[in-house]
């Protein structure tokens, strides 16, 4: 019997390959069909292995989450971006790859994540989502989290509604 080992590290330079695999899977996964293809293309594409060395160089904090040792999902935190809301932390994006859904990694992840932003003295938490991502909704609200603002991105001129969760 082999036993796989879960971690949970900030991420290095020498991982922005297997976070730009990870982000291309589970963006795929999660957008095909509410985002529009070129759209989604060209946001996928943007963010190869060098966007992605050169975010975690700039100190951007990028989390990951590695099952075995295979990176399996990561997570991007930092302050709150959207001034109207009293969280002062924000998890930009937790995601990963299709195969590792739904056996609690995601949970694992979003709770280090949430726990760095605090150790950082960033009090409460947001996390925006589409509202036609509906395992992202389903998760978020399975978290805790308390929908209480919306918003518009807009992908080719197609408008999708967004929904901002909470945590204080």
């Amino acid at each position: 019997m082999k036993t796989l080992t879960i971690d949970i590290r900030k991420a290095e330079p020498n991982d922005a390959a297997a976070i730009a695999d990870v982000h291309q899977d589970a963006w795929r996964g999660a957008y095909s069909g509410i985002i529009p293809h070129r759209a989604l293309t060209r946001m996928i594409n943007r963010r190869g292995p060098d966007w992605w060395a050169n975010a975690i160089r700039r100190s951007a904090t990028v989390l990951v989450v590695e099952i075995g040792g295979k990176l399996a999902g990561y997570a991007t935190i930092g302050r709150n971006r959207a001034r109207e809301l009293s969280q002062q932390g924000e998890i930009y994006e937790l995601y990963l790859r299709p195969e590792y859904q739904g056996i609690g990694l995601g949970s694992r992840l979003f709770a280090t994540a949430r726990k760095k932003l605090a150790d950082s003295g960033l009090r409460g938490l947001v996390v925006w989502a589409l509202e036609e991502n509906v395992g992202a909704l389903s998760f978020y609200e399975g978290a805790g989290g308390r929908d209480i603002a919306e918003g518009v991105e807009v992908f080719d001129q197609k408008a999708l509604k967004k929904v901002a969760f909470v945590w204080d």
